[in-house]
């Protein structure tokens, strides 16, 4: 089975870095798929890399905890995922005969962030930092110190130009065309599309242009057309959406490309259904939480939810979605969205250090992780190639930094449980090559 077995035979490459420095005659496909073990016999010597001692590495983590405005658990389930994944690892022996230990966690409070990072630069203790943060002004300062960042990559312009900066996903192309906007309306049936950005965030305006132009482009193939958009809205949907809605009501939408946050997600569903537009679904791109969807009662009914890995409700077959699920249940904790994240980040980092060998040093890492080419963290998630997608593709080239496939998987909210659609269990993502951004039905994939 494709688990994430400590290995270097045939390491995963996917949306963060793993790395295949030093064996040359080692394949670099998988996901730490090789039989052969990370961890070394016998007491590995000190390295002189801060946060690495002859028994352990220890790693720091920044993510937002106070003031977190989006609804979503992020600090806590962050490092749930990284601390299930050590959990794994060190189960197995650790990676060269050292324990991974996550010592330090820094609740960067939203807007404190680059203070958070200067801490642990000065501090000096801890050999990398893991991210999930809404304002990543810090991340830059880490960058320059040569401290390796695995973060969660929804703030794709942070992470641009860095190569010691990984993430669950490669730096995506947040204006580009994409395909599975037009593809999730046909799913359901929808023809007249609105698109919803907040103004005071880049990426979601962004979002809700590239929702907009992709409607646009392929509308001559999907007969789908834009009846409404706007990029404008308030952070958090504080005055409500209530003329919004009208508007949409008049402009007969029938399914809403919605670039929110959780509560913003709710407040534009409740008012929907006051408005009697209960049956007009929304595309979530960031609402795969069970629990907060089943509080909801039925506002989400019908929706379409995206997913950026493996659903939940796939088949686990060869991939490591059997492993992340036992893990995290060892440790306690529920499996979520963004504990997901922190379990590939955080085999990004351990195969990285097992490429480097030994006496790996942060430099040594962050070179043989940039040599991953087909990173997958065992099949969670479409391939990465580390040695280009450092930087973001473009509308006219999406092929030199962009991902070979644009892959993506669907679940739908039906009587409050996610369920695949699209998709299958089997071959939850469907893909299309992005040797153009020509329309074409998609290929159902796994990665496993």
């Amino acid at each position: 089975m494709k688990r994430l077995h400590a290995g270097v035979g045939r390491l995963p490459v996917f949306l963060v870095a793993l790395a295949l420095a030093l064996v040359a005659a080692c394949s670099n496909s998988g996901g730490g798929d090789s039989a052969e073990n990370g961890a070394t016999t016998g007491p590995a010597p000190a390295n002189g890399a801060p946060g690495v001692t002859a028994n352990a590495i220890s790693f720091s983590m920044l993510a937002t905890k106070t003031n977190n405005p989006t609804g979503a658990c992020i600090y806590e389930c962050f490092a749930q995922g990284i601390e299930a994944y050590f959990a794994f690892r060190n189960s197995e022996g650790g990676v060269h005969g050292r324990q991974l230990k996550l010592t330090r966690k820094i609740d960067d409070q939203l807007g404190r962030n680059q203070q958070g990072a200067l801490q642990i630069i000065t501090a000096d203790d801890t050999f990398g930092t893991f991210s999930a943060a809404q304002l990543p002004t810090g991340w830059g300062d880490l960058a320059k110190a040569g401290v390796p960042q695995y973060v969660w990559a929804i703030q794709p312009a942070a992470m641009a130009g860095h190569d010691n900066v990984w993430g669950n996903i490669g730096v995506t192309c947040l204006e580009c065309t994409a395909r599975y906007y037009p593809y999730s309306a046909k799913l359901v049936g929808a023809t007249h599309i609105a698109a919803l950005g907040y103004g005071i965030s880049d990426s979601s305006k962004r979002c809700a242009q590239s929702a907009r132009d992709s409607i646009n482009l392929y509308a001559p193939d999907t007969g789908q057309q834009v009846s409404y958009f706007n990029d404008t809205l308030a952070f958090g949907l504080p005055n409500g959406v209530g003329p919004e809605v009208s508007a949409m009501k008049r402009a007969r939408v029938d399914m809403i490309v919605s670039c929110f946050d959780l509560n913003g997600q709710k407040t534009l569903a409740q008012e929907l259904k006051r408005q009697g537009l209960a049956d007009v679904k929304i595309l979530h791109p960031n609402t795969y939480e069970e629990k907060f969807v089943q509080k909801a009662g039925d506002l989400f009914e019908g929706d379409i939810v995206q997913v950026a890995f493996r659903p939940f409700q796939a088949e686990a077959g060869d991939s490591a979605l059997a492993d992340f699920q036992k893990w995290m249940a060892k440790s306690g904790a529920e499996v979520s969205e963004v504990a997901m994240v922190g379990w590939i980040d955080a085999d990004i980092a351990y195969q990285g250090i097992l490429a480097a060998g030994p006496s790996f040093t942060r430099q040594s890492v962050t070179d043989a992780t940039n040599k991953i080419t087909d990173f997958t963290a065992g099949g969670l998630v479409p391939p990465i190639d580390w040695t280009r997608m450092h930087e973001s593709a473009t509308q006219d080239d999406p092929t030199s930094h962009g991902p070979v496939q644009e892959c993506v998987s669907f679940v739908q909210v039906r009587g409050g449980k996610f369920n695949m659609v699209g998709g299958t269990a089997a071959k939850p993502f469907v893909c299309w090559s992005n040797e153009n951004r020509d329309w074409s039905e998609p290929t159902l994939t796994s990665f496993d």
